[in-house]
């Protein structure tokens, strides 16, 4: 038995003296409270083994041989101490390949801190993150400013971006920073900047160009020194086709432009990201553990989440509240759509067949050791169509974040 708290679980699967699934779930029922995060080392011959401890609650496994830099990577991201967890501030934006390649872009972007940057993305999906990676990556003594322009009064939206001198208009009592002198020397991100007035955005273009701001009430201009990052979750070619965004300004803003894909389409972060939200839970509540059931990971998996990362922060933040005892189970989750779901239903059955689809194709890539070409050929598949259900069901190689 554990003695003593303990911040992370690393396990064999092979013991000297016994089992270590046998090991981990004996801990399981007889640790007075929820296990840390559990990480097993196996063989290729009991990666089947490993995968059913992963339903069980265990946190990964790595597969023999293991590469000494992934096992001290993977202790960081999974270990509760302090010091862990000042890693982890650093750590991807996610596990998929999509993010990983974003990441990528990002350290190309911060050689150039003069070039703008358009982040596009649904509402939610978290751009406002990815401009704070930016922003951690390119260093620099200013701060991170981020305005969503959709959320300021247009008679007041200048004012925000520009600032403003004492006596300019009535009630300004005193000068003000805008947001652009706020952000100098750091990043300032223009949030929903497809939802800029018109008028703004002929006097932000001008800004653009001269590469400096006008306070209100002020004649002499102020040089932008700022990081510049814009977002929107909004078509822009399709806002200038329509006349609701200055072809000018669109160029202008529009010379790196990434695109953050929906969970829907890397599934790969979605029980990432969720482990972390429990973990931010566990830090605020630590007398109130939690851990995903099996069925809560499927679920998870299975839905389409069009709140993106922001619905499943939430999603996560609910269940800790109302999940009855340590389990978060799939109804704590998504209860509108698993509460008093009728054993037979439609439903029920599509569920299981998604289940058995992934424990199915996840035999089949271990049979062929992850081989695309021959697995799909097994499986009277195209080796798009494999590809399709592994991103559907979040399957990758074990240990490599990048397939």
């Amino acid at each position: 038995m554990v003695s003593a708290p303990a911040d992370l679980l690393l396990c064999d699967m092979r013991l000297p003296d016994g089992d270590g699934g046998a090991l981990f779930r004996r801990l399981q029922q007889d640790a007075p409270q929820a296990l840390p995060p559990t990480l097993f080392i196996t063989a290729h011959a009991r990666v089947e083994e490993a995968v059913d401890l992963l339903k069980c609650g265990a946190a990964d496994y790595l597969v023999k041989p293991v590469d000494p830099q992934q096992l001290i990577s993977r202790i960081f991201e999974l270990c509760r101490c302090e010091a862990c967890e000042d890693w982890r501030e650093r750590t991807p934006l996610g596990v998929s390949p999509a993010m990983r390649e974003l990441e990528q872009h990002l350290h190309s972007v911060i050689r150039h801190p003069d070039t703008p940057v358009l982040l596009l993305g649904e509402t939610g999906v978290g751009k406002e993150v990815v401009a704070r990676r930016l922003h951690e990556l390119q260093g620099g003594e200013g701060r991170m400013v981020a305005l969503n322009c959709a959320a300021v009064p247009e008679g007041l939206i200048e004012a925000e971006l520009f600032g403003h001198r004492r006596g300019a208009f009535t009630g300004a009592d005193r000068d003000r920073a805008g947001v652009f002198e706020q952000a100098a020397g750091g990043t300032l991100l223009l949030d929903e900047i497809g939802d800029m007035p018109a008028m703004m955005q002929a006097k932000l273009l001008r800004a653009l160009q001269d590469r400096a701001v006008t306070p209100v009430g002020e004649s002499e201009p102020v040089a932008i020194r700022a990081r510049l990052v814009f977002a929107t979750h909004r078509d822009l070619r399709e806002e200038v086709t329509m006349g609701r965004f200055r072809e000018d300004l669109y160029y202008r803003i529009n010379v790196v432009s990434l695109r953050i894909p929906p969970l829907r389409e890397r599934r790969e972060d979605i029980i990432w990201l969720a482990e972390r939200f429990l973990a931010e839970q566990e830090r605020a509540q630590p007398s109130q553990p939690r851990r995903l059931s099996e069925e809560a990971r499927e679920a998870l998996l299975a839905h389409d989440w069009p709140g993106q990362v922001r619905e499943l922060r939430h999603a996560i933040e609910r269940a800790c509240v109302f999940a009855n005892g340590p389990v978060i189970g799939a109804e704590d989750l998504l209860p509108e759509q698993y509460a008093q779901v009728p054993e037979g239903s439609e439903f029920e059955l599509q569920r299981h067949l998604g289940a058995a689809e992934r424990e199915h194709l996840e035999r089949a890539l271990v049979a062929h050791d992850w081989h695309i070409t021959r697995t799909a050929e097994s499986l009277g598949l195209s080796r798009k169509g494999l590809w399709q259900k592994m991103r559907r069901h979040a399957l990758r190689r074990p240990g490599d974040g990048r397939k």
